[in-house]
């Protein structure tokens, strides 16, 4: 994830939008019931936490798959290891 885009996600004054969602009664009792412990203030804070944490691991995962296919989109079109090296260690460490 790029850095400014987790600058963004750890500003908590950002724009909230209101859902609707249907969850079984078992579910959010047991929420209820562990965000105290998680030390959250209440079973919605830690809902958003367990949404954003499972959506930054497909987000990480997906811009992982298109940097894998560029790389072997790269070695079909006959680009050296080294130049592939070189221009991944310049994205890394800017």
């Amino acid at each position: 994830m790029k850095i400014e885009t987790l600058k963004q996600r750890l500003n908590k004054n950002r724009p909230m939008s209101a859902v609707t969602i249907r969850i079984p009664e078992d579910v959010v009792e047991d929420l209820k019931r562990i965000a105290p412990i998680l030390e959250f203030s209440g079973y919605q804070p830690l809902m958003r936490a367990y949404i954003g944490q499972g959506l930054r691991v497909d987000l990480e995962r997906l811009e992982n798959n298109t940097v894998s296919a560029l790389v072997a989109s790269l070695k079909r079109h006959h680009v050296s290891d080294d130049v592939i090296n070189q221009a991944l260690a310049e994205v890394i460490h800017g």
